[in-house]
């Protein structure tokens, strides 16, 4: 019958889909089927309950889906952004809902900061930082439990923050539902879904949205163990090229500790040490003598700062002299220096320069023992010239002594030395600080050639040369011992020796000893220039400075208490033979003028001045004066 087919039909229906049929179409089929109107309810009733469970049921397989989606997603896992971003939209699409969002807690700063969205339209709110105590996200990480409001305006006001607010209004959202996730008892976030219509969420729904954030909390668990891998496995890495480049250093400090040992027990001198260190370094090596001169070098071509040092690498070194250690320079060409000291001496410094590698501790450790090596080799070879310079000094003083019994043995002893006594017929005499004598005469001995014969007598530098050969500059030489010694040296130059070198001694002795009486130092004096003074004054400072005062001391008070300069007439005077008309005409002034002048020194001399003993000793007095203002001059 065609009534009772749609009757059973509307009952198939409303068994696969109850929207296939109206509210009623269960028990109108029933009916046409000749059940009366209590069974017909009855029935439909049940029918409606099973078509809810169904509609359940396939909800939850829905559900399942997602979840074992999500579950192999995360076995899958390679990029946790994009798996979380896929989840947040699984949510939203699961739930039904219009918005759905992962907030990240932060354990130092106890705040939430949005991490993935699902249907956002708002910039803010993609940028979302929840503050701690505020909003419902604090009441989820609180209470460690899902917390949902049906309308959020209508929430507890004093959780609410104006710029979460302004966030949620600027989205149109009013209701919303948030559950934690968890890993033991710590928070990792929340995982919030939202809805811009009030909406109350049933319990199916905080359910499936724990599920979700359980596999939400999973990711960030398992992004926290890979990062935390990562940094262990970068740490290790780190270790192992650390520990390796260290192995490197050792290795190479062993080599080089090894080499410059055989360098000072072979005697090789400074070249070896920087041969070696520029070897084992991969480095240009410079070292310099105190006074900034390279004396070895290796691993060519050197930096233009090695030859000439600017003010980075002197603060370098200075700093480097009062600590010991080996100090990085900053910027090209000299990359670290070292100070060759021992104790308050200082001999030089190794200089290195670029290299493929950066200088590690080791290395710098490892620059500093060369450093104390090259020490030790200035040491040792001060200690070999000391008894070179003690051999050349008592040849000096039996030279100079020219005793006839010793002459063979002294000639025999130059032999054994190289020099050829013959060939010296010139001095020069140095006149430096006693505690300097050995410094000075070791640094005349660099400077002049071989067959010069340097030495101490009697409380002077000598060097005995050969005005044959040439190329002996006294103020060259001067400025360089005074540089080496950082002293102020004097120079006396004697005529080339007629007689012997003992007679030039004893007449640049004299000069000598004049110049220290006049507080001369630092200049080159040539013995012609001082003959008459020295010949006749005694040259003693106090006795030398007592006859000044006594003779023009009178004169130079009277032009410092006037403003005068009768010492400048009387200088003239002399000059000019005592004669008032030549005095004027060398000064330029009328004759009249300088009788008046000489009157004033009748007064200031006392009238016998111009007797001829007392204008003897004037004329000296005068003429020795004025050499030493003009020499003074000379020097400054």
């Amino acid at each position: 019958m065609p009534e009772h087919d749609d009757a059973i039909a509307s009952l198939l229906d409303a068994a696969y889909d109850s929207e296939l049929v109206g509210p009623t179409g269960v028990s109108d089929a029933l009916r046409r089927l000749g059940a009366d109107d209590a069974d017909a309810a009855a029935i439909a009733d049940r029918v409606a309950r099973i078509q809810r469970e169904l509609s359940r049921l396939r909800r939850r397989e829905h559900e399942l889906t997602a979840l074992f989606s999500s579950a192999r997603e995360l076995a899958e896992l390679r990029d946790s952004d994009a798996v979380l971003a896929r989840l947040v939209q699984r949510a939203r699409e699961m739930m039904g809902v219009d918005l759905a969002y992962l907030s990240e807690f932060d354990p130092d700063t106890s705040e939430l900061r949005v991490r993935e969205t699902s249907g956002s339209v708002s910039a803010s709110f993609q940028t979302l930082r929840v503050p701690p105590g505020r909003g419902l996200a604090s009441v989820v990480v609180e209470s460690r439990t899902a917390q949902w409001v049906a309308d959020y305006t209508g929430y507890t006001a004093d959780r609410h923050d104006a710029g979460i607010d302004d966030a949620v209004s600027a989205e149109g959202l009013v209701s919303l539902l948030g559950v934690p996730m968890l890993s033991s008892d710590d928070v990792l976030g929340v995982l919030f879904v939202g809805n811009r219509e009030e909406k109350s969420f049933t319990p199916d729904e905080v359910a499936l949205l724990s599920a979700l954030a359980d596999h939400a909390s999973v990711i960030l668990q398992t992004t926290q163990t890979l990062r935390d891998l990562r940094d262990s496995e970068d740490a290790s890495r780190r270790t192992l090229e650390s520990l390796t480049a260290h192995l490197v250093e050792r290795d190479r400090a062993n080599t080089v500790h090894q080499e410059l040992v055989q360098a000072v027990l072979a005697g090789g001198g400074f070249g070896p040490v920087a041969e070696t260190l520029a070897s084992a370094l991969g480095r240009a090596v410079a070292i310099i003598d105190a006074q900034e001169n390279v004396i070895a070098a290796a691993g060519l071509p050197l930096a233009p700062g090695m030859l000439a040092l600017d003010d980075r690498v002197r603060d370098a070194l200075a700093e480097s002299r009062r600590h010991g250690h080996c100090v990085p320079v900053a910027g090209a060409g000299v990359r670290a220096v070292a100070s060759l000291t021992a104790g308050s001496r200082h001999f030089g410094a190794l200089l290195l320069g670029d290299g493929d590698f950066e200088l590690g501790a080791v290395d710098l450790r490892t620059v500093e023992r060369a450093a104390q090596v090259g020490a030790l080799l200035e040491l040792q070879q001060e200690a070999a010239s000391g008894a070179d310079h003690r051999v050349r000094s008592e040849l000096v003083a039996d030279l100079l002594d020219d005793v006839p019994e010793r002459r063979s043995d002294v000639e025999r002893r130059a032999r054994r030395l190289g020099v050829d006594l013959e060939d010296l017929d010139a001095l020069l005499l140095l006149s430096v600080p006693g505690d300097q004598q050995a410094a000075a005469a070791r640094a005349a001995v660099r400077l002049l050639d071989e067959h010069a014969l340097v030495g101490e007598y009697r409380g002077f530098v000598v060097a005995a040369v050969s005005a044959r050969r040439g190329g002996i500059d006294p103020d060259r030489l001067r400025t360089q011992v005074a540089a080496s010694i950082q002293d102020a040296v004097a120079v006396v130059v004697p005529p080339p020796a007629k007689a012997s070198l003992a007679v030039s001694f004893q007449a640049a002795r004299r000069t000598a000893r004049l110049l220290a009486a006049l507080e001369l130092t630092d200049l080159t004096a040539h013995v012609e220039e001082f003959l008459p003074y020295s010949a006749v004054l005694d040259t003693d400072a106090q006795g030398l400075s007592a006859f000044l005062r006594d003779t023009i001391g009178p004169v130079r008070q009277y032009d410092a208490e006037r403003n005068a300069d009768l010492l400048g007439t009387l200088r003239a005077f002399v000059r000019n033979n005592a004669s008032p008309t030549r005095t004027a005409r060398a000064l330029n002034f009328h004759t009249n003028t300088i009788l008046q002048r000489l009157d004033r020194l009748d007064h200031v001399l006392g009238s016998g001045w111009r007797d001829d003993e007392r204008m003897f000793r004037l004329s000296i007095a005068v003429r020795l004066d004025e050499l030493r203002e003009r020499l003074r001059g000379a020097t400054t």
